[in-house]
């Protein structure tokens, strides 16, 4: 499945979310069902070459994304380049930010990405015509700035999606995630997006998050991540050994 197609059918999409930049356990997760995986090269510990070869791995089976250590070009080309059919690019907070984001993330026409990459060059003309029909660029929402915005960047031309980053709009807003008007502001930015016609996906901390924000329309949920999981499992089987 397409992440576009996914989109344009109102198919909510769970992925992984891989920070280790371990390529034995993406090995792991080629092996589930799950429809995508993200590589976060923002807090993760991804670089170029890993990032490559863990795509390699997964690109067949599921929709590979990656988080961008940053909105440069380079990032995004970097990532587009290594074969990322997906680029969550963090912390947009102006129509400008944006524009800039998506132009840099589609070929001419549509935009000014630049022709490279291993990859891509092994049959440009083929490889072009795919990424002209399948390539999503999601601008992240994650601050107090961006969310006064959001009406601009939502005109943003050839936008796919808005995914909110739910950690950093907390500490943004100076709102837990138990408070009522952080909850508003949630739902706010997903109508929105809503009459805007773009997609809305959302970051998830747990399984019992990504079930909920899925079953309210959000289009991408995280259903868990490896440093989440190693670390529940190292406590838990401590935990069940002391007790015996």
């Amino acid at each position: 499945m397409r992440c576009k197609d996914a989109l344009q059918n109102n198919h909510p999409l769970g992925c992984f979310w891989l920070c280790l930049g371990a390529l034995p356990l993406t090995e792991f997760v080629t092996e589930t069902s799950a429809d995508a995986v993200v590589f976060d090269a923002q807090h993760g510990l991804w670089d170029r070459r890993s990032l490559e070869s863990a795509i390699g791995m997964v690109k067949d089976q599921m929709i590979p994304m990656v988080r961008l250590a940053d909105g440069s070009r380079f990032a995004i080309s970097s990532a587009l380049d290594a074969g990322a059919e997906v680029v969550i690019v963090p912390l947009i907070e102006t129509a400008e930010e944006a524009h800039n984001a998506v132009d840099w993330a589609l070929y001419p026409p549509h935009g000014s990405r630049s022709g490279g990459g291993i990859r891509p060059l092994r049959d440009f003309p083929a490889y072009k015509e795919q990424a002209d029909k399948t390539t999503v660029t999601a601008l992240m929402i994650e601050t107090a700035r961006g969310v006064d915005n959001l009406a601009e960047i939502l005109q943003t031309p050839h936008l796919d999606m808005i995914f909110i980053g739910t950690g950093d709009l907390s500490l943004s807003l100076g709102l837990a995630p138990t408070e009522s008007a952080y909850e508003a502001t949630i739902q706010d930015i997903k109508r929105q997006c809503e009459a805007a016609n773009v997609s809305c996906g959302i970051f998830t901390a747990t399984l019992q998050q990504a079930k909920a924000r899925r079953d309210q329309g959000f289009s991408l949920v995280v259903i868990g991540d490896d440093i989440t999981a190693n670390r529940s499992y190292f406590s838990t089987q401590l935990t069940e050994f002391s007790a015996t």
